[in-house]
Protein backbone atom coordinates (compact mmCIF):
# COMPACT_ATOMS: atom_id res chain seq x y z
CA UNK A 1 0.00 0.00 0.00
CA UNK A 2 2.87 2.39 0.77
CA UNK A 3 4.37 1.77 -2.68
CA UNK A 4 1.05 2.62 -4.32
CA UNK A 5 0.82 5.82 -2.27
CA UNK A 6 4.37 6.79 -3.28
CA UNK A 7 3.57 6.13 -6.95
CA UNK A 8 0.26 8.05 -6.95
CA UNK A 9 1.78 10.91 -5.01
CA UNK A 10 4.63 11.28 -7.52
CA UNK A 11 2.29 10.81 -10.50
CA UNK A 12 -0.54 13.15 -9.55
CA UNK A 13 -0.23 14.96 -6.23
CA UNK A 14 3.35 16.16 -6.73
CA UNK A 15 3.45 16.01 -10.54
CA UNK A 16 6.94 17.07 -11.54
CA UNK A 17 5.74 19.48 -14.23
CA UNK A 18 2.33 20.70 -13.18
CA UNK A 19 2.81 20.93 -9.40
CA UNK A 20 6.57 21.34 -8.99
CA UNK A 21 7.23 23.28 -12.22
CA UNK A 22 10.35 21.33 -13.19
CA UNK A 23 11.25 20.13 -16.71
CA UNK A 24 9.22 22.88 -18.39
CA UNK A 25 11.50 23.16 -21.44
CA UNK A 26 10.73 19.70 -22.88
CA UNK A 27 7.15 19.99 -21.61
CA UNK A 28 6.51 22.97 -23.89
CA UNK A 29 8.93 22.03 -26.67
CA UNK A 30 8.08 18.36 -27.17
CA UNK A 31 4.33 18.36 -26.62
CA UNK A 32 3.47 19.41 -30.17
CA UNK A 33 1.90 16.00 -30.85
CA UNK A 34 1.17 12.78 -28.98
CA UNK A 35 3.90 10.72 -30.68
CA UNK A 36 6.64 13.14 -29.71
CA UNK A 37 5.22 13.33 -26.19
CA UNK A 38 5.25 9.55 -25.80
CA UNK A 39 8.76 9.31 -27.27
CA UNK A 40 10.15 11.94 -24.94
CA UNK A 41 8.20 10.49 -22.03
CA UNK A 42 9.62 7.01 -22.61
CA UNK A 43 13.16 8.39 -22.97
CA UNK A 44 12.79 10.35 -19.72
CA UNK A 45 11.27 7.30 -17.99
CA UNK A 46 14.20 5.13 -19.05
CA UNK A 47 16.79 7.67 -17.90
CA UNK A 48 14.97 8.52 -14.65
CA UNK A 49 14.50 4.92 -13.53
CA UNK A 50 18.00 3.81 -14.51
CA UNK A 51 19.55 6.91 -12.96
CA UNK A 52 17.78 6.11 -9.69
CA UNK A 53 18.80 2.45 -9.95
CA UNK A 54 22.44 3.49 -10.31
CA UNK A 55 22.71 6.58 -8.10
CA UNK A 56 20.92 5.24 -5.00
CA UNK A 57 23.44 2.42 -4.40
CA UNK A 58 26.39 4.59 -5.44
CA UNK A 59 25.43 7.20 -2.88
CA UNK A 60 24.51 4.83 -0.04
CA UNK A 61 27.24 2.22 -0.49
CA UNK A 62 30.13 4.21 -1.96
CA UNK A 63 29.94 7.95 -1.32
CA UNK A 64 28.57 7.69 2.23
CA UNK A 65 31.06 4.99 3.23
CA UNK A 66 33.98 7.01 1.86
CA UNK A 67 32.72 10.30 3.30
CA UNK A 68 32.36 11.79 -0.19
CA UNK A 69 28.71 12.83 -0.04
CA UNK A 70 29.65 16.29 -1.31
CA UNK A 71 30.40 14.73 -4.73
CA UNK A 72 26.82 13.51 -5.22
CA UNK A 73 25.82 16.26 -7.66
CA UNK A 74 28.82 15.66 -9.90
CA UNK A 75 28.42 11.88 -9.83
CA UNK A 76 24.68 12.03 -10.46
CA UNK A 77 25.07 14.34 -13.46
CA UNK A 78 27.74 12.04 -14.92
CA UNK A 79 25.45 9.03 -14.51
CA UNK A 80 22.51 10.86 -16.12
CA UNK A 81 24.68 12.09 -19.02
CA UNK A 82 25.93 8.55 -19.66
CA UNK A 83 22.39 7.17 -19.70
CA UNK A 84 21.26 9.88 -22.12
CA UNK A 85 24.07 8.83 -24.45
CA UNK A 86 22.73 5.26 -24.34
CA UNK A 87 19.24 6.51 -25.23
CA UNK A 88 20.67 8.58 -28.10
CA UNK A 89 22.58 5.61 -29.54
CA UNK A 90 19.52 3.39 -29.30
CA UNK A 91 17.11 5.88 -30.86
CA UNK A 92 19.52 6.73 -33.66
CA UNK A 93 19.57 3.06 -34.69
CA UNK A 94 16.07 1.87 -33.73
CA UNK A 95 13.89 4.92 -34.40
CA UNK A 96 15.70 7.45 -36.61
CA UNK A 97 12.47 9.39 -37.28
CA UNK A 98 11.83 9.91 -33.58
CA UNK A 99 15.52 10.67 -33.04
CA UNK A 100 15.50 13.46 -35.62
CA UNK A 101 12.15 14.86 -34.45
CA UNK A 102 13.40 15.13 -30.86
CA UNK A 103 16.37 17.21 -32.00
CA UNK A 104 18.11 19.15 -29.27
CA UNK A 105 15.56 18.11 -26.64
CA UNK A 106 17.03 14.59 -26.56
CA UNK A 107 20.45 15.91 -25.54
CA UNK A 108 18.78 18.27 -23.06
CA UNK A 109 17.54 15.27 -21.05
CA UNK A 110 21.02 15.41 -19.50
CA UNK A 111 20.15 18.73 -17.89
CA UNK A 112 16.49 17.90 -17.22
CA UNK A 113 16.04 19.20 -13.70
CA UNK A 114 13.20 16.72 -13.11
CA UNK A 115 15.55 13.75 -13.42
CA UNK A 116 18.19 15.28 -11.18
CA UNK A 117 15.48 16.23 -8.67
CA UNK A 118 14.35 12.59 -8.42
CA UNK A 119 17.84 11.27 -7.79
CA UNK A 120 18.53 13.92 -5.16
CA UNK A 121 15.14 13.65 -3.49
CA UNK A 122 15.34 9.91 -2.81
CA UNK A 123 18.65 10.31 -1.01
CA UNK A 124 18.12 13.65 0.72
CA UNK A 125 14.50 13.43 1.89
CA UNK A 126 12.49 10.99 3.91
CA UNK A 127 9.43 9.24 2.55
CA UNK A 128 6.31 11.23 3.48
CA UNK A 129 4.40 8.02 4.23
CA UNK A 130 6.96 6.20 6.39
CA UNK A 131 8.96 9.09 7.84
CA UNK A 132 12.15 7.14 7.05
CA UNK A 133 14.67 7.44 4.21
CA UNK A 134 13.54 5.98 0.90
CA UNK A 135 14.46 2.33 0.49
CA UNK A 136 15.83 1.11 -2.82
CA UNK A 137 12.45 -0.23 -3.96
CA UNK A 138 10.61 2.90 -2.79
CA UNK A 139 13.05 5.08 -4.70
CA UNK A 140 12.42 3.10 -7.93
CA UNK A 141 8.64 3.36 -7.46
CA UNK A 142 9.00 7.09 -6.83
CA UNK A 143 11.12 7.47 -9.99
CA UNK A 144 8.50 5.60 -12.03
CA UNK A 145 5.75 7.81 -10.66
CA UNK A 146 7.66 10.99 -11.50
CA UNK A 147 8.50 9.78 -15.01
CA UNK A 148 4.95 8.67 -15.78
CA UNK A 149 3.69 11.97 -14.35
CA UNK A 150 6.00 13.78 -16.77
CA UNK A 151 4.65 11.74 -19.68
CA UNK A 152 1.04 12.24 -18.55
CA UNK A 153 1.44 16.01 -18.39
CA UNK A 154 3.03 16.06 -21.86
CA UNK A 155 0.23 13.95 -23.33
CA UNK A 156 -2.41 16.20 -21.76
CA UNK A 157 -0.77 19.31 -23.21
CA UNK A 158 -0.37 17.62 -26.61
CA UNK A 159 -4.11 16.92 -26.65
CA UNK A 160 -4.88 20.49 -25.66
CA UNK A 161 -2.55 21.80 -28.39
CA UNK A 162 -4.38 19.72 -30.98
CA UNK A 163 -7.65 21.35 -29.93
CA UNK A 164 -6.09 24.82 -29.86
CA UNK A 165 -5.11 24.55 -33.54
CA UNK A 166 -8.76 24.76 -34.56
CA UNK A 167 -9.94 27.10 -31.78
CA UNK A 168 -10.62 30.79 -32.28
CA UNK A 169 -7.86 32.33 -30.17
CA UNK A 170 -7.27 36.09 -30.04
CA UNK A 171 -4.15 37.04 -32.00
CA UNK A 172 -2.31 38.38 -28.96
CA UNK A 173 -2.65 34.99 -27.19
CA UNK A 174 -1.61 32.73 -30.08
CA UNK A 175 1.54 30.67 -29.68
CA UNK A 176 3.39 30.52 -26.40
CA UNK A 177 1.00 32.69 -24.33
CA UNK A 178 -1.95 30.34 -24.77
CA UNK A 179 0.29 27.35 -23.97
CA UNK A 180 1.25 28.87 -20.64
CA UNK A 181 -2.38 29.70 -19.88
CA UNK A 182 -3.38 26.10 -20.72
CA UNK A 183 -0.52 24.79 -18.57
CA UNK A 184 -1.61 27.01 -15.68
CA UNK A 185 -5.16 25.68 -15.95
CA UNK A 186 -3.82 22.12 -15.99
CA UNK A 187 -1.85 22.91 -12.83
CA UNK A 188 -4.97 24.22 -11.15
CA UNK A 189 -6.83 21.05 -12.16
CA UNK A 190 -4.04 18.90 -10.67
CA UNK A 191 -4.42 20.73 -7.37
CA UNK A 192 -7.61 18.70 -7.00
CA UNK A 193 -5.45 15.61 -6.35
CA UNK A 194 -4.00 17.12 -3.16
CA UNK A 195 -6.21 15.07 -0.85
CA UNK A 196 -5.93 11.85 -2.87
CA UNK A 197 -3.01 10.28 -0.99
CA UNK A 198 -2.79 10.58 2.78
Amino acid sequence: MILLKIFLSALLVENVVLMRFLALCPFIGMSTDENKSVGMGLAVTFVTVLATLVTWPIFNYVLVLLGLEFLKLLVFILVIASLVQLVEFYLRKAAPGLYSSMGIYLALITTNCGILAVTLEVIDNTCAFTGEPYTFVQSIVYALGVAFGFMLSMLLLAGIRRKLKTSPIPAFLKGTPILFIASALLSIAFMGFQGLVK
